[in-house]
């Protein structure tokens, strides 16, 4: 397998990048467009990179299930089954978005037998990288796990959460490709299709993840701090889910701690996110996504409360 890396200005530039050489590299006789299978729920903003690249056929496949709370694999599978030949299928190596909730090794292992058996194509997805479990190589398994099973992918990755450069935003895009002799044009198609989307990515923050990732110390020294973040993040999520018991929230809340990431599903409905919005100033997605880096000890009793509120409490 060779691989190609090309820097982008931040993650949806790395998902936009990719969507530009499907076009063109994967069908080598005509330009490819569609159809791209995204997660349902998935990051609003995805299905519009895709569409600006030409792509219009955008379809779903079922991930979350709101009664289980938690990954539905047969629906899954069952969506997949039907997608047509070449069709590309964009899966989230960590960290899901924007529920929170991960495909298990024995999962992943089923959906890429069905991928490599439908000739689909996997677009796998890594936006905060080692913000997950907090292990930078338990997170890229997928995408390692993928390449030796002798699969062709696109990847995009994000250094931007996993070190703090939200300004300076560094993004990547991995393509493993099969045979050799392709590597050198998906090369030149990159670097053309870079030229007129944004000609050069800022080099501040790609200068600083370059110099830790090139120095063993401060590799060590970076995988700690990202260790730490993800431990505060559990932390909060077990502090959320007790304050919630002892208040007598209706529902189990274990779901909090068994989710992981930045981000968590709380299962909670649109009526509800008003209700936090408009009485208590407390702002999550309208599908109920809970930003959990953003809790703190000053914070946490009161936004456990809120919840218990919009539970219990009509508009």
């Amino acid at each position: 397998m060779d691989v190609l890396g090309v820097q982008t200005p931040g993650f949806t530039a790395a998902v936009r990048l990719g969507a530009e050489l499907l076009r063109n590299w994967y069908d080598h006789c005509a330009a490819w467009c569609g159809p791209v299978y995204l997660s349902s729920p998935c990051d609003d903003s995805l299905a519009g990179i895709f569409q600006a690249a030409g792509i219009q056929d955008i379809r779903e496949y079922y991930y979350w299930d709101d009664q289980q709370r938690g990954v539905c694999l047969d629906k899954l599978l069952e969506d997949l089954e039907k997608a047509p030949e070449r069709s590309v299928v964009v899966l989230s190596a960590s960290a899901h978005y924007p529920t929170g909730a991960d495909l298990s090794h024995n999962q992943w292992a089923v959906i890429t037998e069905l991928i490599m058996r439908r000739r689909l194509f996997p677009f796998l997805l890594l936006p905060p990288q080692a913000l997950c479990y907090g292990n930078v190589e338990r997170e890229a398994w997928p995408v390692q796990y993928c390449a030796s099973q002798g699969m062709e992918l696109l990847c995009a990755q994000s250094f931007s959460h996993c070190f703090g450069l939200y300004g300076e935003a560094v993004g990547h895009l991995l393509c493993v490709l099969k045979q050799n002799s392709l590597l050198l044009s998906v090369q030149s198609q990159a670097a053309t299709i870079v030229k007129s989307l944004w000609a050069q990515p800022s080099a501040g923050g790609a200068t600083i993840v370059a110099t830790v990732l090139s120095n063993p110390a401060h590799v060590v020294e970076w995988k700690e701090e990202v260790k730490h973040i993800v431990e505060r993040c559990m932390l909060i999520r077990e502090l959320l889910r007790e304050r919630l018991r002892l208040l007598g929230a209706p529902g189990c809340w274990d779901r909090l701690t068994q989710q992981s990431g930045l981000y968590c599903n709380t299962g909670l409905n649109e009526e509800q996110v008003e209700f936090l919005s408009q009485r208590r100033h407390v702002y999550l997605l309208p599908s109920g996504c809970l930003n959990v880096s953003a809790i703190n000890g000053r914070n946490l009793d009161y936004i456990a409360e809120s919840i218990h509120r919009a539970l219990t409490t009509s508009l």
